[in-house]
């Protein structure tokens, strides 16, 4: 049976599950974890299968977790993970310490576990829960390649690569796109648009004119072609035209 605690109001916790198929250590686990002021233990677990459930349905960071257990040991469960939490084995087996560090585990701990030694393990997996979210906020969001217009009452995505030009009618502007043969009409103004099309991608060539930078095929003179279709550039973004495709 996994037994599920209530979720901390405040500060940053780690959020941890215990888990062994013996009542009185899997009580004793409990007790070292709620000893410990930054970790928040969201359910204890009889065996791995439970585990899973939780798993599945909570975030977990840190794992305390036996070894010899009916079913599925504590070893074969973790090598089982695809995305790993934080891992402390504690159990009554020295000999699975070198097996257990192949799984890249924060620490083995052999019971019966001094107290002591129980909070250094975890201030260890502090540690390395800080590093690990210092690591995944630094990496860069990843670019969406698309946003949202309100066209006949519906939000209609729109991928930037799928845009050839824009045409503007005072409130509205026409889409024409590669993938439609008629163009998307949008209430909304070029001003507005700025904060969602990548500047790199788009080129405003005209008051009323704002055309991919991929779809240009040719410029001639005061004319931008895309294709077949040519589209005059206004006298005062004339200038920036040459500068971007020196002219």
């Amino acid at each position: 049976m996994v037994f599920r605690f209530p979720w901390p109001k405040f500060g940053t916790m780690i959020n941890c599950i215990a888990i062994d198929d013996e009542p009185l250590a899997l009580a004793l686990l409990r007790d070292n974890i709620e000893r410990v002021s930054f970790l928040h233990l969201v359910a204890i677990c009889n065996n791995a299968f439970e585990a899973i459930e939780v798993l599945q349905r909570e975030k977990i960071d840190l794992i305390f977790i036996d070894i010899q257990m009916p079913g599925l040991t504590g070893l074969q469960f973790i090598s089982s993970l695809e995305n790993k939490p934080l891992v402390i084995f504690v159990t009554a087996y020295k000999e699975y310490a070198v097996e257990s560090y192949d799984l890249d585990v924060v620490d083995y701990l052999v019971k019966p576990v001094a107290l002591d030694r129980f909070i250094r393990a975890c201030h260890r997996a502090q540690e390395l829960h800080k590093s690990k979210a210092g690591n995944e906020s630094s990496r860069p969001k990843p670019t969406k390649d698309y946003f949202f217009v309100q066209a006949d009452y519906s939000q209609i995505k729109v991928k930037f690569t799928d845009i050839i030009w824009m045409k503007g009618y005072g409130d509205y502007i026409k889409f024409h796109l590669k993938s439609a043969e008629h163009p998307l009409v949008v209430r909304t103004s070029f001003k507005e648009l700025e904060q969602d099309l990548p500047q790199n991608m788009f080129l405003r060539i005209h008051k009323s004119y704002a055309v991919s930078v991929e779809a240009i095929t040719a410029i001639r003179k005061n004319s931008i072609f895309l294709g077949d279709k040519e589209l005059a550039i206004g006298e005062t973004y004339r200038e920036r035209v040459a500068q971007l495709f020196d002219l």
